[in-house]
């Protein structure tokens, strides 16, 4: 069976994130974690998700490694891509959402694409080419002051065009609503008139279905998972792809937090009061490491076997994030928190726990990578967005968290 989809998806969560929904839309999905390697696929695959770590590095290097990852999908048969971002377009005027797409659309010989972060699932819609978190404008919800990536603007046309080098355009709610044969001839009227990029509205998951359906036959679309799952049911064939084939590993399970996320703080103090926990001392990470690991190590392997896994966090508030950052910088904060989660998996690994539960783009990076963890293979949804995934050698179960999703109890929700 030929791959049926490449995608390309801008940080590791992401990848799991659309993922998930494609396989909840009945393909057969395998995750690659970055450009090294080429494992071999099974033969049934039918979805292919590269996951880099491009949202927040310069604009030329996200264009480099998105580039070699579409030559790669290319290598395995995929004719057909997906350029995923965040739902909450995460990005800024200098960002890398528009250099990437245009690229991509260059080295397909292509001058027309799509713009559709909405994930309605997860409270993100887009109406009137404006995105919206939980009802709320992006740039008066909490992304306003994102640490990284601060948006300070809604309307996906202006921050497109802010970024990127044609026109960009609107296909609204109400031509969504008239169904896939109203979405493809606006779509062809916005071509015709030289716009470049396709902003599409979506306030429900019925309208992802239909433009899933309308764009189906585009080489490149962008946007949300929400799409991605809307684009999956529009090509699947026969019924959809069984994940209770996916069996739970039975071994040691531990729950690491990195993200420090409104939602991510709250599902940490709800779990705190359930499971064994302990708080990163980044402090000591930062001017005295040494032997601090095994320390932890130490702790962990003191705790109970059976029941609520234990916890081990660098989840903060804001006040304290603030304090950490202005006393070492943001970026020495962040690089010995995932050196530490790196550095911990590694060694939890050899321990023998087999199931992580990781919250935080970066944290779930940092994981994967000093795991050595090339593939996955996409088992069922925990929560819309995050699936539990098995590296392709079999060795462990992850489920790789984006810091805003999942129910307050979802670490609890993610064991059972």
């Amino acid at each position: 069976m030929p791959v049926q989809l490449g995608v390309i998806a801008d940080d590791f969560t992401g990848a799991t994130d659309i993922a998930s929904f494609l396989v909840a839309n009945g393909l057969k999905t395998i995750q690659l974690n970055g450009l090294t390697g080429h494992p071999a696929l099974p033969a049934d695959v039918q979805a292919v998700v590269i996951s880099l770590k491009s949202r927040s590095i310069p604009a030329r290097d996200a264009i480099s490694q998105s580039l070699a990852a579409l030559e790669l999908l290319r290598d395995y048969g995929a004719e057909r891509f997906f350029f995923k971002y965040c739902s909450t377009f995460d990005s800024t005027t200098e960002g890398n959402i528009g250099p990437v797409t245009d690229a991509l659309l260059g080295a397909l010989e292509q001058d027309f694409t799509v713009v559709c972060p909405a994930l309605p699932i997860n409270g993100r819609t887009t109406y009137q080419g404006y995105l919206f978190v939980n009802g709320v404008p992006l740039h008066e919800s909490g992304m306003r002051n994102h640490p990284v990536t601060p948006m300070r603007d809604s309307s996906l046309v202006r921050l497109m065009e802010g970024q990127a080098s044609g026109r960009a355009g609107i296909v609204n709610v109400d031509t969504v609503e008239a169904g896939t044969q109203a979405v493809e001839t606006r779509l062809q009227e916005l071509r015709s008139q030289g716009v470049r990029y396709a902003v599409l509205d979506a306030t429900n998951a019925t309208h992802l279905n239909v433009l899933g359906e309308a764009t189906r036959n585009l080489r490149l679309l962008t946007g949300g998972s929400g799409l991605g799952g809307g684009l999956a049911s529009a090509l699947r064939s026969g019924s959809a792809n069984d994940s209770h084939e996916f069996v739970a590993k039975t071994g040691r399970t531990v729950v690491l937090s990195g993200s420090c996320s409104v939602r991510t703080n709250e599902q940490v103090a709800a779990y705190r009061d359930l499971a064994p926990s302990l708080a990163v001392d980044v402090d000591r990470l930062v001017t005295a490491p040494q032997g601090y690991v095994k320390e932890v190590l130490e702790w962990f392997a003191a705790q109970p076997s059976e029941g609520a896994a234990p916890l081990i966090y660098a989840t903060s508030g804001p006040e304290e994030v603030q304090r950490l950052q202005e006393s070492y910088g943001a970026e020495t904060t962040s690089k010995v928190i995932e050196g530490f989660f790196g550095r911990l998996a590694e060694a939890l690994a050899d321990f023998g726990v087999e199931r992580m539960i990781v919250a935080g783009g970066e944290t779930s990076g940092a994981v994967t990578t000093a795991l050595k963890v090339d593939g996955f293979e996409v088992g069922p949804t925990i929560a819309p967005g995050v699936p539990w995934v098995r590296s392709l050698n079999g060795s462990i179960d992850l489920a790789l968290k984006s810091g805003n999703f999942g129910t307050v109890d979802f670490f609890s929700e993610a064991q059972q």
